[in-house]
């Protein structure tokens, strides 16, 4: 197998985390909303909580994409 196309296989593989992320974000502020409609007296709690869980789901993505491009551009 050539080297370049090795390259490619692995950063295509080190990108499949970031669908799981979309639909953790998704099914994050989809429970927010929900929790939210329920009970409107917890809203600020919730909304805090939904932007943290939001910040930790988005940075793994953000790893997965940075060691993508390390792979893609230094190997």
């Amino acid at each position: 197998m050539d080297a370049e196309i090795a390259k490619l296989y692995t950063t295509t593989l080190c990108l499949v985390p970031l669908c799981f992320v979309a639909v953790s974000l998704a099914w994050i502020f989809t429970t927010a909303i929900n929790a939210m409609a329920r009970n409107p007296s917890v809203v600020n709690d919730i909304k805090g909580a939904s932007i943290l869980y939001f910040a930790f789901t988005e940075a793994i993505g953000l790893f997965a994409l940075v060691v993508s491009l390390l792979i893609l551009f230094t190997a």
